[in-house]
Protein backbone atom coordinates (compact mmCIF):
# COMPACT_ATOMS: atom_id res chain seq x y z
CA UNK A 1 0.00 0.00 0.00
CA UNK A 2 1.32 3.44 -0.83
CA UNK A 3 1.33 6.32 1.63
CA UNK A 4 -2.12 7.77 1.77
CA UNK A 5 -2.12 11.18 0.02
CA UNK A 6 -4.45 12.59 2.66
CA UNK A 7 -1.76 12.00 5.33
CA UNK A 8 0.67 14.32 3.61
CA UNK A 9 -2.07 16.88 2.98
CA UNK A 10 -3.21 16.63 6.59
CA UNK A 11 0.33 17.23 7.83
CA UNK A 12 0.65 20.25 5.58
CA UNK A 13 -2.62 21.77 6.74
CA UNK A 14 -2.87 20.77 10.41
CA UNK A 15 0.58 19.48 11.21
CA UNK A 16 0.75 20.74 14.76
CA UNK A 17 -2.84 20.36 15.94
CA UNK A 18 -3.71 18.25 18.96
CA UNK A 19 -5.77 15.08 18.90
CA UNK A 20 -9.51 15.54 18.74
CA UNK A 21 -10.04 12.53 21.01
CA UNK A 22 -10.47 12.98 24.77
CA UNK A 23 -7.42 12.17 26.86
CA UNK A 24 -6.96 10.10 29.99
CA UNK A 25 -4.34 10.26 32.72
CA UNK A 26 -1.83 7.41 32.83
CA UNK A 27 -2.11 5.34 36.00
CA UNK A 28 1.52 4.56 36.76
CA UNK A 29 4.65 6.40 37.88
CA UNK A 30 4.54 8.51 34.71
CA UNK A 31 1.45 10.33 36.00
CA UNK A 32 2.27 13.47 34.01
CA UNK A 33 1.81 11.54 30.75
CA UNK A 34 -1.67 11.94 29.30
CA UNK A 35 -2.86 9.10 27.07
CA UNK A 36 -5.39 9.31 24.24
CA UNK A 37 -8.61 7.35 24.80
CA UNK A 38 -8.77 4.46 22.33
CA UNK A 39 -11.98 2.40 22.24
CA UNK A 40 -11.42 -1.17 23.48
CA UNK A 41 -10.52 -3.58 20.72
CA UNK A 42 -9.56 -0.87 18.22
CA UNK A 43 -6.56 -1.84 16.10
CA UNK A 44 -4.44 0.57 14.06
CA UNK A 45 -3.45 -0.38 10.53
CA UNK A 46 -0.87 2.37 10.04
CA UNK A 47 1.42 4.69 11.95
CA UNK A 48 2.67 8.08 10.88
CA UNK A 49 5.78 9.48 12.55
CA UNK A 50 6.68 13.09 11.85
CA UNK A 51 10.22 13.65 13.06
CA UNK A 52 10.08 17.43 12.71
CA UNK A 53 6.87 17.69 14.77
CA UNK A 54 7.92 14.85 17.12
CA UNK A 55 4.55 13.16 16.76
CA UNK A 56 3.48 9.56 16.33
CA UNK A 57 -0.09 9.11 15.06
CA UNK A 58 -2.07 5.87 14.86
CA UNK A 59 -4.62 5.43 12.06
CA UNK A 60 -7.38 2.94 11.35
CA UNK A 61 -8.13 3.43 7.68
CA UNK A 62 -8.21 7.19 7.14
CA UNK A 63 -9.23 7.99 10.72
CA UNK A 64 -6.75 9.17 13.34
CA UNK A 65 -7.28 7.15 16.50
CA UNK A 66 -4.42 8.36 18.70
CA UNK A 67 -1.68 10.98 18.73
CA UNK A 68 1.48 11.02 20.86
CA UNK A 69 3.74 14.04 21.11
CA UNK A 70 7.24 14.79 22.28
CA UNK A 71 8.64 11.48 21.07
CA UNK A 72 12.41 10.95 21.11
CA UNK A 73 14.78 9.72 18.43
CA UNK A 74 18.42 8.84 17.91
CA UNK A 75 21.13 11.18 19.15
CA UNK A 76 21.35 12.58 15.59
CA UNK A 77 17.67 13.05 14.77
CA UNK A 78 17.93 14.91 11.44
CA UNK A 79 18.33 12.94 8.24
CA UNK A 80 17.59 9.38 7.16
CA UNK A 81 19.44 6.48 8.75
CA UNK A 82 22.12 5.32 6.31
CA UNK A 83 24.66 3.30 8.27
CA UNK A 84 25.09 1.31 11.44
CA UNK A 85 26.13 3.61 14.27
CA UNK A 86 24.99 6.90 12.70
CA UNK A 87 22.37 7.29 15.50
CA UNK A 88 19.73 8.46 13.01
CA UNK A 89 16.13 7.32 12.84
CA UNK A 90 15.08 5.97 9.43
CA UNK A 91 12.71 7.86 7.14
CA UNK A 92 10.37 6.23 4.65
CA UNK A 93 7.86 3.42 4.48
CA UNK A 94 8.31 0.32 6.63
CA UNK A 95 6.17 -2.18 8.54
CA UNK A 96 5.95 -3.38 12.11
CA UNK A 97 7.44 -6.83 11.77
CA UNK A 98 7.82 -8.11 15.32
CA UNK A 99 7.59 -7.34 18.99
CA UNK A 100 9.76 -7.93 22.03
CA UNK A 101 7.98 -8.27 25.37
CA UNK A 102 11.36 -8.85 27.06
CA UNK A 103 12.94 -5.67 25.69
CA UNK A 104 15.54 -3.73 27.67
CA UNK A 105 13.28 -0.73 26.98
CA UNK A 106 10.01 -1.91 28.58
CA UNK A 107 8.25 -3.14 25.39
CA UNK A 108 9.34 -2.76 21.78
CA UNK A 109 7.85 -3.02 18.30
CA UNK A 110 10.35 -3.81 15.54
CA UNK A 111 10.44 -1.59 12.44
CA UNK A 112 11.40 -3.40 9.21
CA UNK A 113 14.48 -1.22 8.62
CA UNK A 114 16.60 -1.80 6.57
CA UNK A 115 14.62 -2.33 3.39
CA UNK A 116 16.19 -3.29 0.04
CA UNK A 117 17.00 0.33 -0.86
CA UNK A 118 18.63 0.95 2.54
CA UNK A 119 20.77 -2.19 2.18
CA UNK A 120 21.81 -1.32 -1.38
CA UNK A 121 22.80 2.23 -0.41
CA UNK A 122 24.99 1.04 2.46
CA UNK A 123 26.49 -1.88 0.55
CA UNK A 124 27.44 0.40 -2.36
CA UNK A 125 29.56 2.30 0.15
CA UNK A 126 30.95 -0.87 1.73
CA UNK A 127 29.11 -0.24 5.01
CA UNK A 128 26.42 -1.91 7.06
CA UNK A 129 22.97 -0.27 7.10
CA UNK A 130 22.49 -1.33 10.72
CA UNK A 131 19.22 -2.66 12.04
CA UNK A 132 17.32 -3.36 15.24
CA UNK A 133 15.21 -0.22 14.96
CA UNK A 134 12.20 -0.22 17.29
CA UNK A 135 9.42 1.86 18.78
CA UNK A 136 9.99 1.37 22.50
CA UNK A 137 9.63 2.66 26.03
CA UNK A 138 12.18 3.81 28.59
CA UNK A 139 15.16 1.79 29.84
CA UNK A 140 14.10 -0.91 32.30
CA UNK A 141 14.63 0.10 35.92
CA UNK A 142 14.33 3.81 35.18
CA UNK A 143 11.86 5.61 37.44
CA UNK A 144 10.26 8.98 36.92
CA UNK A 145 9.63 11.05 33.83
CA UNK A 146 10.75 9.86 30.39
CA UNK A 147 14.20 10.92 29.20
CA UNK A 148 13.77 14.49 27.96
CA UNK A 149 16.28 14.53 25.09
CA UNK A 150 17.07 12.39 22.04
CA UNK A 151 18.90 9.38 23.39
CA UNK A 152 18.40 6.24 21.29
CA UNK A 153 20.70 4.74 18.68
CA UNK A 154 18.03 5.38 16.02
CA UNK A 155 14.85 4.06 17.60
CA UNK A 156 11.65 5.94 18.44
CA UNK A 157 11.15 6.29 22.21
CA UNK A 158 8.04 7.10 24.22
CA UNK A 159 6.99 6.73 27.84
CA UNK A 160 6.30 3.24 29.15
CA UNK A 161 2.59 4.04 29.45
CA UNK A 162 2.50 5.19 25.81
CA UNK A 163 4.28 2.10 24.45
CA UNK A 164 1.92 -0.12 26.47
CA UNK A 165 -1.05 1.50 24.74
CA UNK A 166 0.61 1.35 21.31
CA UNK A 167 1.61 -2.30 21.94
CA UNK A 168 -2.06 -3.19 22.47
CA UNK A 169 -3.29 -1.17 19.47
CA UNK A 170 -0.73 -1.86 16.73
CA UNK A 171 -0.60 -5.38 15.25
CA UNK A 172 2.35 -6.88 13.43
CA UNK A 173 2.13 -5.99 9.75
CA UNK A 174 0.92 -2.42 10.34
CA UNK A 175 2.54 0.09 8.01
CA UNK A 176 4.71 2.83 9.43
CA UNK A 177 5.58 6.01 7.54
CA UNK A 178 8.42 8.07 8.99
CA UNK A 179 8.63 11.60 7.65
CA UNK A 180 11.62 13.97 8.05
Amino acid sequence: MLIRPFLLLTLTIVGGCSAAEPLQQADNDESAIVLPVIPAGTKADSILVDKSDRTLILYKGDKEIARYGNIRFGDTPEGHKRFEGDERTPEGRYTINGRNPGSSYHLSLRISYPNAADRAYAEARDKSPGGDIFIHGQPNGRDGAPIASDWTDGCIALSDAEIEQIWETVPDGAEIYILP
